[in-house]
């Protein structure tokens, strides 16, 4: 037996209460690719009259460097990209994760775990199989049912349909751009996790409970995150939160046909001319240019030419 679980998403919210945010990490400055993305979810909330926020997504803090918040926050501001709210940053907000964890494990949805990578890639060729999905592991649920005197190492959420792991679960939705999707959360996920071995929240949790928290109605950003959308909805559900509208962008290809991102080397975005920078940015957007001279006037015109195309609910 399968259970479907199928995300009306947003269904009910008019206009009016839209809520949209953008979550940089701060590993580094912004790139072009990242301006594409700031840019469409500033534009979805202004073509909706919403409120548009901004929330530093720093968990990682080995990976942000001093002062990468600051410059972020400073690029936005040349290109016109002031939130109505301050900036939150979610390395202040660890004990609302840890809540949201306690309340998993209490209901029996989360479930500590002491495999490593060497453990779970061990387990799986031990069933026949190499399975990788976007170079991680599906982890096999070794530690369901308990650790067998080992050390946990991480927490997990079961990725079933029952806490006895039985049933396994699909989650269907629906994406602003990319029309239905559907993911096995099961089979091709499998128990993702909620705290590291190295005691840093994971992006899952933290995402969802802060989106909650700032009653995000709207999501809009890279497609290359469409694949994380069902993991969140998972956990929107068992938490009782809202599920937002979603909205998944085109991605920003470098020259070698990857997605541009500071992994791969993308510069730091050019703002010696920060119009320049809009304009390159709405042509990756698909936004006509209507002559614009000045940044103000640039965005209030993109806003419209992104009511008119793109900004469906």
């Amino acid at each position: 037996m399968r259970v479907e679980a199928r995300a009306a998403a947003g269904a009910g919210r008019d206009a009016a209460g839209y809520v949209g945010r953008f979550a940089p990490s701060p590993t580094g400055p912004l790139h072009e690719g990242s301006l594409v993305a700031a840019l469409a979810s500033w534009l979805d909330a202004r073509a909706h009259g919403g409120r548009w926020l901004i929330r530093i997504e720093d968990v990682d803090r080995p990976r942000c460097p001093p002062g990468a918040d600051a410059m972020v926050l400073s690029q936005l501001a040349q290109v016109g990209l002031l939130p109505d709210e301050p900036p939150v940053w979610q390395s202040t907000r660890g004990a609302a994760y840890q809540a949201a964890l306690d309340r998993l494990v209490a209901a029996g949805w989360a479930y500590p775990c002491a495999c490593s990578r060497k453990d779970i890639a061990a387990a799986i060729a031990a069933r026949g199989g190499q399975r990788e999905r976007h170079g991680e592991l599906v982890y096999p649920g070794t530690c369901r049912h308990g650790l067998d005197g080992r050390p946990a190492r991480a927490w997990r959420l079961r990725s079933t349909a029952t806490v006895d792991g039985e049933v396994p679960l699909r989650i269907d939705w629906r994406d602003r751009r990319l029309g239905l999707q559907s993911q096995d959360l099961t089979t091709e996920v499998g128990d993702f996790v909620l705290l590291r071995a190295d005691g840093l929240w994971a992006y899952q949790l933290a995402v969802v409970v802060d989106d909650g928290w700032q009653q995000v109605t709207d999501v809009v950003r890279g497609e290359d995150l469409a694949d994380n959308t069902p993991r969140q909805i998972r956990l929107q559900q068992l938490l009782g939160l809202p599920t937002p509208h979603y909205l998944h962008t085109p991605l920003v290809l470098g020259d070698n046909g990857e997605k541009l991102s500071k992994q791969n080397g993308a510069q730091a975005l050019d703002l010696a001319d920060p119009l320049a920078a809009l304009r390159r940015a709405g042509v990756r957007l698909g936004l006509p240019d209507r002559g614009a001279t000045t940044v103000p006037d640039w965005l209030a015109r993109a806003v419209d030419g992104w009511r008119e195309r793109l900004c469906t609910r």
